[in-house]
C-alpha cells in the first residue's frame, strides 16, 4: 500500500511539474514605458518576451491606427532598438523594413527588446510626451509579433518619478492592485486604448441606464463643469436610445488638451478639448456635435462595422467603400442626438445639414467622385478630399455622407408611412451583424437593411452613393414639409452658392408627423 501511494505521489508531482512548466513557457509579452527624457519628447520602451516555440520572431510596428484612415509611418520615430537575453548578451536583430525587425533567440527563452520613440507632434493619432504630460497611442509605441496579434499583452507605465504626473486615463483593464499596470486580451484591444498620463482632472460623472460615463482630461480649462456634463448626458442618452443597448461596463471621454481631432474606441474616445472655448451657444453646439459624433462611433464603426475593418491590416491599411456610413452617418446622427436632446432648436439642426449641402454643392469634385470612391480613396485623398493629386476631383464623405443619411431617413419614413426610419436600420445592423453574426457588413447588406425598413427598393436613393448623379433635395425634404432655398446674394458678385433649409408655407398632417418624429418632438 505504501509503495502504491509513493507511485501515485510521484505521478502527481510529475504531472504538476509538467503543468507548471507548460504554464511558465506560454508566450508572454510585457511592455514597460519609462519617461526619463520626457522633456526631450522621448518614450523609453522595453518589451519582456518569453515562451515562444520559434527561434526567429518578426516584430512589427503598425503604420496606422484604426479610426484615422491615413498611413502614419510610426516607425520613423523609433530608434536605438536592440535585444538582449537574460544574461544581458546582445541578440541578433535584423531590420527587414522600416517598421519590421527580425530577432533571433533560442526557442522558449526569455529576452528583452528595448527602444525609444521620438515624438514631436501634438495630434490625436500621434503619441506625444513633454515634461507636463504623456499621450500614448499604442499603435505608435508597441510592437507586435507578425501573425500573433491574438496574444494577450500587459503594459506597465512608470511615471512616479515625473513631477506632476499624478493620474492615468485609459480604456484598458487594470491589473488588480496595480494603478499603473494594464492588460489587453489581444493587440486589437491594446491598439484601441490610448493612455493619457499627467495632472489630469475628472469632471462630474453621470450614468446612462446604470452605466458610468466619465470625462478625464489634461488642461481642461475653466467652464461650468456640471452644466457641461449635464448637457452631454442628454446627448448621450439620445444616442443610446437609437441603438437601445450599451455594450460596455464603463465609458471614458479622454481629453488630451487643446487642439483638433478625436478618435473613437470601443469603450472610450480621445478628443482634443478645452473648456476655455465654450463661450457662446455656437461653441456649445459645436462641442456637443463633436462629442456626440465620437460617442456614436462606438456603435457605428466599432461594432456596426464595414466587413473590411477587422481583422485590421496594420501594415497597408484596411480599405473600405463604406466610410460614408461609418463617418458620414455618424455626422448625421450627431446632429439628431443634439437636436433630440433639446440642446439646439430646429433652425440649428437645419443649418447643420444646409452647411453640408452648401459645402458639397460648391465642390467641383461632386462631378467626378462618388461616395464609395471617396470612402475607398481616403488613404490618398484624405477624409475631406483635399490631399490627393487633384482636390477638385474629390469630395468629402463628411459632407455628402450626412446628406445622403438624411435622404435615406426621409425616404424610409415616407415609404413606411413613418413607421420605420434610419434609426431602425442602425438598430437592425447592430443586432444582426454585431450581436448575432459577430462580423462586419457589406455594401449590399446595408442597402438591403434600408430597403427592408422601407418595404420597397431604394435603388434610386443609393444611386447618390454609387454615382455622381445630382441630388433632388426638395423631393426628400418635402416628405417632412421642408424645402431647400438658395440664399446667395447675386448682387455681391461671384461667390459660393449658399443654401438654407426652411419649413414650407403649407405643411400637411402627414408631413408634420414625419417632421416631429424625425426630430424627436
Amino acid at each position: 500500500m505504501k509503495k502504491i501511494f509513493l507511485v501515485l505521489l510521484s505521478c502527481m508531482f510529475l504531472t504538476t511539474s509538467a503543468y507548471a512548466q507548460t504554464i511558465s513557457t506560454q508566450p508572454s509579452l510585457k511592455y514597460t514605458v519609462r519617461m526619463p527624457q520626457a522633456a526631450q519628447g522621448r518614450f523609453h520602451i522595453s518589451l519582456e518576451a518569453k515562451g515562444f516555440a520559434r527561434d526567429t520572431l518578426v516584430f512589427k510596428l503598425p503604420n496606422w491606427m484604426p479610426g484615422y484612415y491615413q498611413l502614419m509611418n510610426y516607425a520613423k520615430g523609433v530608434d536605438s532598438l536592440q535585444a538582449r537575453n537574460q544574461q544581458g548578451r546582445a541578440l541578433t536583430v535584423n531590420r527587414l523594413a522600416e517598421n519590421t525587425w527580425q530577432v533571433l533567440a533560442p526557442k522558449k527563452s526569455a529576452f528583452t527588446i528595448t527602444y525609444q520613440v521620438k515624438t514631436n507632434r501634438k495630434f490625436v493619432a500621434n503619441s506625444f510626451i513633454d515634461s507636463a504630460h504623456a499621450y500614448i497611442v499604442p499603435a505608435n509605441n508597441f510592437l507586435y509579433i507578425e501573425d500573433m496579434l491574438q496574444l494577450p499583452v500587459q503594459v506597465q507605465v512608470n511615471y512616479a518619478d515625473q513631477p506632476g504626473f499624478r493620474k492615468i486615463a485609459t480604456g484598458l483593464d487594470k491589473v488588480a492592485g496595480k494603478s499603473n499596470v494594464f492588460t489587453a486580451p489581444n493587440f486589437d484591444i491594446l491598439y484601441d486604448c490610448p493612455i493619457l498620463v499627467g495632472d489630469l482632472k475628472e469632471l462630474p460623472a453621470f450614468t446612462v441606464r446604470g452605466v458610468p460615463h466619465r470625462f478625464v482630461g489634461y488642461k481642461m480649462g475653466n467652464f461650468d463643469e456640471q452644466l457641461f456634463m449635464n448637457t452631454l448626458q442628454k446627448a448621450i442618452e439620445q444616442g443610446v436610445n437609437i441603438i437601445d443597448d450599451i455594450p460596455f461596463k464603463e465609458y471614458t471621454f479622454i481629453g488630451i488638451g487643446p487642439g483638433r481631432g478625436g478618435i473613437e474606441h470601443l469603450n472610450n474616445t480621445t478628443v482634443s478639448f478645452s473648456g476655455n472655448e465654450l463661450k457662446t451657444p455656437a461653441d456649445i453646439n459645436r462641442i456637443m456635435n463633436f462629442l456626440s459624433h465620437e460617442y456614436f462611433h462606438h456603435y457605428n464603426v466599432k461594432r456596426i462595422r464595414p466587413v473590411e475593418l477587422g481583422p485590421f491590416d496594420y501594415d497597408k491599411g484596411s480599405r473600405t467603400t463604406q466610410l460614408w456610413i461609418s463617418e458620414g452617418l455618424s455626422v448625421y446622427f450627431e446632429y439628431l442626438m443634439v437636436k433630440r436632446a433639446k440642446i439646439v432648436e430646429q433652425n440649428i439642426f437645419f443649418a447643420n445639414l444646409a452647411n453640408n449641402i452648401t459645402a458639397h454643392e460648391n465642390n467641383p469634385g461632386k462631378l467626378y467622385q462618388s461616395l464609395i470612391q471617396s470612402s475607398y480613396n481616403t488613404w490618398s485623398d484624405g477624409p475631406f478630399g483635399t490631399s490627393g493629386v487633384d482636390k477638385n476631383k474629390a469630395i468629402s464623405y463628411y459632407d455628402k455622407g450626412p446628406v445622403v443619411g438624411m435622404i435615406l431617413d426621409l425616404a424610409i419614413r415616407q415609404a413606411s408611412q413613418n413607421k420605420k426610419s434610419l434609426d431602425d436600420v442602425m438598430r437592425f445592423m447592430y443586432r444582426a451583424y454585431y450581436q448575432k453574426l459577430k462580423r462586419g457588413f457589406t455594401d449590399a447588406e446595408f442597402q438591403s437593411a434600408c430597403e427592408q425598413m422601407a418595404g420597397k427598393s431604394l435603388a434610386a436613393e443609393f444611386d447618390y452613393v454609387f454615382t455622381t448623379q445630382p441630388i433632388p433635395y426638395n423631393q426628400y425634404l418635402g416628405y417632412a414639409g421642408l424645402e431647400l432655398i438658395n440664399t446667395t446674394d447675386e448682387k455681391s458678385g461671384p461667390r459660393k452658392t449658399q443654401y438654407r433649409i426652411q419649413t414650407m408655407p403649407d405643411i400637411n398632417p402627414a408631413q408634420k408627423a414625419i417632421l416631429h418624429s424625425w426630430l424627436g418632438e
